[in-house]
């Protein structure tokens, strides 16, 4: 194993993270960012307004992507099972 093999392998292993993690976050962004505004035009400054309605959509997005996430996350398992079975390309 070279270390363009193992940079490969934490590149592959880095972009299953954002692809993984990107719709939960994206969405608890964009509440949070619409809960924001909503707070500053109508100047109620409650702290746990954003927690729950955030909560709430991370897991709603969470419930609907996890068989895209479960199939990542088997992709990614089975290429590095595969290199480590069959080892890296010399």
């Amino acid at each position: 194993m070279t270390e363009g093999d193992v940079l490969d392998l934490i590149q592959s292993a880095l972009w299953t993270t954002l692809v993984v993690a990107g719709p939960v976050v994206g969405a608890s962004m964009a509440v949070g960012v619409t809960i924001a505004l909503l707070q500053a035009l109508t100047q109620v400054q409650e702290m746990t307004l954003t927690f729950v309605p955030k909560l709430v959509v991370a897991f709603a997005v969470f419930s609907l992507t996890a068989s895209f996430i479960g199939s990542e996350f088997q992709i990614f398992t089975q290429s590095v099972y595969a290199h480590i079975e069959h080892g890296y390309p010399d």
